[in-house]
C-alpha cells in the first residue's frame, strides 16, 4: 500500500543517510520503523508475544521459585 506522509527535513535526511549505509530501500526502512513503533505501543501485541513465549517454554512450576517468591511476598507484607 502506498501512503504519503510529511516528516521534518532533518529526519528525512538522517533516514536517507542510514538507508544508504545499510543499502536498503526507503520503503523497507519506513516499514521497519512503523513495525517497531506499533510493536512498542500496542500493549495487546506485547501481551500476545509474551504469552506465546510462555507457551513455548511451557515450564512446570519450579519449587525453588515458588518458595523464594513466597518468602519475598511474606517479607514485603511486613
Amino acid at each position: 500500500m502506498k501512503v504519503a506522509v510529511s516528516i521534518p527535513d532533518h529526519l528525512f535526511e538522517r533516514t536517507e543517510r542510514l538507508r544508504r549505509m545499510e543499502e536498503r530501500s526507503r520503503s523497507s526502512v519506513y516499514a521497519a520503523a512503523l513495525a517497531d513503533y506499533v510493536a512498542r505501543h500496542a500493549p495487546d501485541e506485547v501481551t500476545e508475544a509474551l504469552s506465546r513465549v510462555c507457551a513455548e517454554v511451557n515450564a512446570e512450576p519450579d519449587e525453588f521459585v515458588r518458595v523464594a517468591g513466597s518468602r519475598i511476598l511474606e517479607q514485603s507484607e511486613r
